[in-house]
């Protein structure tokens, strides 16, 4: 028996979230499907996620891994998962790897990038949050705010099963790339909705829908069932995932 980590691209519009669920299309069904497939078992194989996306959020550099008795190489592997997968989910990446790694518990880093247009394009419209104007000097006027070690409570989707909401953060700013302005942040851990509730809520600042006062004060003073702003999730990529 080896383990291999997998690193996983996909198009969330495609699925409804990453986690495996009954009746429902999922990341995690899928490619469990194409691995009970390719190794001829009778029962379920499991991979392991190193998070759980939202229905609609895409990804870029997904990590998962996953025991297989198998005497395929790493590329091999790679090929007939593809072979078996739908092309909005590929494996980009097959790795060989201790048999102690955890995709999830390993992870000392996530790089999330929420993207925004300003302005018109079909192009974009199952990758952007289509907006009229946004001023970057108040992003990241709010968004430098979010850099450290914070409680999120007030800014994720409240879950009674966790021991804590505190998030460090390393990285949070705005950036325009032409009428493209991309928010990067990178942390951690992230909780429920937690980017898209911080997306959509300093975007309601900028559009003077709610104060500055009031967005740091749901970051200073944490609370459940508070006033919250969501972005809608097809502007949500995970763009990769460090593990030290």
């Amino acid at each position: 028996m080896e383990r291999f980590k997998l690193t996983i691209q996909y198009d969330g519009l495609e699925f409804f979230g990453w986690q495996l669920q009954a009746k429902e299309r999922t990341v995690q069904g899928v490619i469990e499907k194409a691995i009970q497939k390719i190794s001829g078992s009778d029962s379920r194989i499991a991979i392991h996620g190193a998070g759980r996306t939202d229905t609609g959020v895409h990804a870029f550099g997904q990590v998962a891994h996953v025991d297989l008795d198998t005497k395929m190489k790493e590329n091999d592997l790679k090929s007939a998962l593809n072979g078996n997968l739908p092309f909005t989910c590929r494996i980009m990446n097959v790795e060989k790897v201790d048999a102690d790694f955890q995709a999830r518990f390993d992870a000392t880093k996530r790089h999330y990038r929420y993207q925004c247009y300003v302005g018109e394009s079909i192009l974009y419209n199952n990758q952007v949050w289509h907006l009229k104007e946004l001023d970057s000097a108040c992003l990241n006027n709010l968004a430098i705010h979010l850099i450290g070690d914070h409680d999120f409570l007030s800014l994720s989707k409240f879950r009674e099963d966790l021991d804590h909401t505190r998030c460090i953060i390393h990285k949070s700013e705005w950036k325009y790339d032409g009428k493209m302005v991309i928010f990067r942040i990178t942390g951690n851990r992230f909780l429920h909705h937690m980017v898209r509730y911080l997306v959509g809520t300093m975007v309601a600042v900028a559009e003077k829908r709610f104060t500055e006062k009031e967005f740091l004060s749901l970051l200073n003073n944490p609370q459940k069932n508070v006033r919250i702003f969501k972005a809608p999730a097809q502007g949500l990529i995970l763009e990769k995932v460090d593990y030290e």
